[in-house]
């Protein structure tokens, strides 16, 4: 049977190896904290640009469509089938080629009656004029038997009522003459129009009617096709109401095309149409410039991608846009001079007057610029053309200088002799 002594001695011994069980799990956990503070340590990577040289440009971007600028839709004034066609889409004709012809019989019939009809007017005329010459001679006998008492007072009068007639009949067929003369007039123009001429210079971009139909004018001037002149073409573009207030008449724009393969049309805004369209709640307006087409490469209905220039720089100076900040906008002021809010609430707030980008002069900015000992130092620009992406810098960066553009990440930042986790704990 153990003794007092022997169990004490047991006790204390299984006591101490659980507080060495304990004080070697302390240890562990703290050199696994220490280890993993160690490798964890985390330094800030700035992204940063370059100033170099370039060209920038403040655009207003839109889309539209090409038009010819000057064309014409000729139509048919008389009714009537159409026999004859004379030109198909893209022929080139002259201002007076015959383009088309309208079945005219109708037409030249009752100008032939109408002729007749004049003839046999002028022929009753001449009768009417012998029998006035023969009532004139009559009255003139009478007037000399009067004189020597040799007739009556009513042949007298009769007469005279004979060359009274005479004179009224000839007016009456000269009346009737002038206006078969007009009605004559008329039924030629019909006739003419029955044969339908070019008004212009320019090419048929397109043929609305057929030869064999049947065109009525009573109800509606029908189209048979239209001309226009191809080597001026005229751009519509659709501009946003959020952009129409930065464009202004004579401004420079440039146009590509989906074919152009990039190619560049330069023109001048000519004028922005007042009234809006909209289209899906879209008040979009209508601006209009006008682009030379020597070539033909430009062609009616194609879709440009207009860019209206607000503001450009050539060979300047450019950082990027996130790495400028810009300087609060000054205080009114009643604010700088301590006024109080509440009689500053009270005042109506003015509208902000719209500024063209080319006439808004330089403006102040803030860079970070990290220096050849890596520090990244604060300096003040000046900021001139600006765009989404880019802006240009009139004063305080030189070409070559590294600008901070934001942080890019963080990094682990191991320490001197530190391996990896791995081989570590294989360890």
């Amino acid at each position: 049977m153990p003794t007092l002594f022997e169990n004490f001695r047991n006790n204390f011994q299984r006591l101490r190896h659980r507080k060495w069980l304990m004080l070697s799990a302390f240890v562990i956990a703290g050199m696994l904290i220490w280890l993993l503070l160690r490798d964890g340590e985390e330094s800030v990577v700035h992204a940063t640009a370059i100033v170099q040289r370039g060209d920038i440009e403040n655009l207003v971007t839109a889309t539209g469509t090409l038009q010819p600028r000057d064309y014409v839709d000729v139509g048919a004034q008389v009714s009537g089938q159409l026999t004859v066609l004379h030109v198909e889409v893209g022929s080139e004709v002259n201002e007076g080629d015959l383009l088309a012809e309208i079945d005219a019989t109708v037409y030249l019939a009752k100008v032939d009656a109408t002729r007749a009809q004049l003839r046999n007017q002028r022929a009753q005329l001449l009768d009417r004029e012998a029998q006035l010459k023969l009532a004139q001679v009559n009255y003139t006998r009478q007037q000399n038997l009067q004189k020597e008492d040799a007739t009556t007072q009513e042949a007298l009068q009769s007469a005279e009522a004979s060359l009274q007639s005479a004179k009224a009949q000839i007016e009456a067929l000269q009346a009737q003459i002038q206006q078969i003369e007009s009605s004559l007039r008329a039924e030629e123009a019909n006739l003419e129009f029955a044969r339908i001429y070019a008004p212009m210079d320019g090419t048929v971009v397109s043929i609305t009617s057929r030869q064999g139909q049947t065109l009525n004018t009573n109800q509606m001037a029908p189209t048979l096709l239209r001309i226009a002149d191809l080597s001026t073409m005229t751009v519509q573009a659709q501009v946003s109401e959020a952009d129409i207030s930065k464009l202004q008449k004579g401004m420079k724009v440039y146009f590509t095309t989906l074919g152009g393969e990039g190619r560049r049309w330069y023109s001048q805004l000519s004028r922005i149409e007042p009234t809006p369209t909209v289209l899906n709640n879209v008040v979009l307006y209508n601006a209009l410039f006008d682009v030379p087409n020597p070539n033909g490469l430009l062609m009616t209905q194609m879709t440009t991608q207009v860019f209206f220039v607000a503001a450009e720089a050539r060979d300047v100076l450019l950082v990027p846009m996130s790495a400028l900040s810009f300087s609060a906008p000054r205080l009114p002021p009643e604010a700088r001079e301590g006024k109080p809010a509440g009689e500053r609430a009270t005042e109506r707030p003015s509208r902000p007057k719209i500024r063209d980008a080319r006439a808004a002069g330089p403006r102040a900015a803030t860079v970070n610029v990290l220096n050849a000992k890596g520090i990244i130092e604060n300096r003040d620009v000046q900021v001139g053309v600006t765009n989404r992406v880019q802006a240009e810098i009139l004063a305080g960066l030189e070409e070559g200088e590294h600008i901070v553009t934001g942080i890019q990440q963080t990094a682990k930042a191991p320490t001197d002799n530190a391996r990896p986790w791995g081989p570590r704990m294989m360890r």
